[in-house]
């Protein structure tokens, strides 16, 4: 015993990891993953038509994993990285304090330096960034990397309900890491790196803007690209099983937790704060979009999907502010941001240029308009009282000691706790003003380069969407797949059976026949 006192010994971790923390961060982490893959993934599978439902799966799983492969490798550093690619940010340390225009202040803090994370030290050692925390970071890279990446994955997919059922899966392939290059990471960078708008006192929990606000607008310009679906798919654009639809949705609300309840770093009163206030919002949008459905529209029927458009809108609207309002803050948030995003859903789409592109899904109202009006309520409800980061005493190490409560909540020395003063506590409309600017960069740099994007993606694949005969046929034709399959007959014809679906389009199959025909060849027209 002796000398294990004495002598360095097997440790599990080094001084400045908090195992809470660290576990905390890797479960949030994995909820919000769980928001993609399955639940956004089932959820969008369940509300396109069956023929597009395979190709949502496909495009789902590969964008995830596109994401992740060039998260690792360059875009991570780009927006979460400790030095700005022009060095308004060296080794997490600000370096223009004062004396700077702000034309220069803003492009030496656009985005992060690229770079990859795969080493021994990306992995292991203690994450740092330009966005550190007056707390220094009581977790590995790995675990910072990893939770805000299951973030930029998620973003792309949610704009995939825009333009689904007529983007090519190789121009999707392409869009997908160069969208999160130079919109996603170039957002990130600036609100939650460390970059300009960060440094400025603009503000955004968890995404309302750098995600859903970005998804919104990039959808919809890429679905003006795109062109329209098919005539006869836009008129019958029916769900093709609303239970699934359910279990996506309830998925990506309980997942929900991770993604807002991750964002203050670390297993604190704001991430559970964060956590009731997200389920509180969410409560009061399904609550308000369906009052609405069964008091104000012609059929006056509560509508489940309409619950859903609901519960997306509160959970977005939240997203921007959950740990900065308090509860009374929460409810009127989602109520607020479910009752614009009603009106604009059953009247502005009537209004050009709503009405003439086709947003599949709807995506630029639910996470568009809805993360733009929770991230302005932030500037309005706002409460000081919530404190995000307080003040107090650490050891050596980083892990804090000693603290109080009454010392946590009170201002000492150089220490003033973190939280943010809206319009209804304090009169002043700073916060408003901070949280426009910052929306304004946001929606015009994901729509510009979203655009120049598609374009570049249309010119080398010499084309973004598929031929008509394809988009008539859908998932048979693009992936050989079908959600559901038909019953279907099977013909020899040459050296492959073709199954000519009952009143529908055939896929011919090479090789042999399915299991259950049978050794001899059956009669033509007989059923399999």
């Amino acid at each position: 015993m002796l000398v294990h006192l004495l002598g360095a010994v097997y440790v599990p971790y080094p001084s400045w990891l908090n195992p809470a923390d660290n576990t905390w961060q890797i479960t949030a982490a994995t909820f919000v993953g769980l928001m993609s893959l399955p639940a956004l993934a089932v959820l969008y599978a369940s509300l396109v038509q069956k023929k597009w439902a395979v190709n949502v799966l496909a495009m789902m799983f590969t964008g995830f994993s596109l994401v992740l492969i060039a998260w690792v490798l360059w875009s991570y550093k780009m927006g979460f990285g400790s030095t700005s690619l022009g060095g308004g940010v060296h080794n997490g340390v600000q370096t223009q304090l004062s004396g700077v225009g702000w034309v220069k202040h803003f492009f030496e803090n656009l985005v992060g330096k690229p770079g990859q994370i795969t080493n021994s030290v990306g992995e292991q050692g203690q994450a740092v960034s330009a966005a550190n925390t007056a707390i220094p970071f009581h977790f590995p890279t790995s675990t910072l990397a990893y939770f805000q990446f299951v973030f930029a994955a998620i973003t792309p997919l949610l704009f995939l309900g825009s333009v689904v059922g007529r983007m090519k899966f190789s121009a999707w392939c392409l869009l997908v890491p160069l969208w999160s290059t130079f919109v996603y990471a170039v957002d990130a960078f600036l609100l939650w790196g460390g970059g300009y708008f960060a440094q400025e006192g603009s503000l955004d929990f968890s995404g309302g803007y750098v995600i859903h606000m970005s998804a919104g607008v990039s959808g919809f310009v890429a679905a003006w690209v795109l062109g329209p679906r098919l005539a006869r798919d836009r008129q019958h654009a029916l769900p093709n099983n609303l239970v699934m639809a359910a279990v996506g949705a309830g998925i990506l609300w309980l997942g929900w937790n991770g993604f807002n309840g991750g964002d203050p770093y670390y297993a604190g009163a704001s991430a559970a704060a964060a956590v009731v206030n997200t389920n509180v919002a969410t409560a009061a949008g399904v609550l308000g979009w369906i009052a609405l459905d069964a008091w104000f529209t012609k059929a006056k029927k509560p509508t489940f999907l309409g619950g859903v458009n609901g519960m997306i809108c509160g959970l977005v609207g939240i997203t921007p502010c959950a740990g900065w309002v308090n509860g009374w803050g929460a409810i009127a948030v989602g109520l607020i941001c479910t009752g614009v995003v009603w009106v604009a859903w059953n009247y502005l789409s009537k209004v050009r240029p709503f009405s003439k592109v086709d947003d599949a899904l709807g995506v630029v109202y639910t996470h568009g308009i809805a993360g733009f009006t929770g991230g302005m309520l932030l500037g309005i409800f706002g409460d000081p009282n919530m404190i995000e980061y307080g003040c107090g005493h650490l050891s050596a190490s980083g892990q804090v000691v000693a603290t109080t409560q009454a010392q946590y909540v009170s201002t000492g020395g150089k220490c003033t706790p973190f939280s943010v003063s809206g319009l209804m506590y304090t009169g002043s409309a700073h916060q408003l003003w901070e949280q426009f600017r910052a929306a304004i960069w946001v929606i015009c740099w994901s729509a510009v380069v979203t655009f120049i994007l598609m374009q570049l993606i249309k010119l080398v694949l010499r084309g973004v969407r598929y031929k008509e005969e394809v988009l008539e046929i859908g998932d048979l034709a693009i992936h050989d797949e079908e959600a559901f399959p038909e019953e279907r007959l099977a013909v020899r014809t040459g050296g492959a059976f073709e199954l000519a679906g009952i009143g529908g389009t055939g896929a011919r199959v090479s090789g042999n026949p399915p299991p259950s025909i049978g050794s001899e060849d059956p009669p033509p027209g007989d059923r399999v």
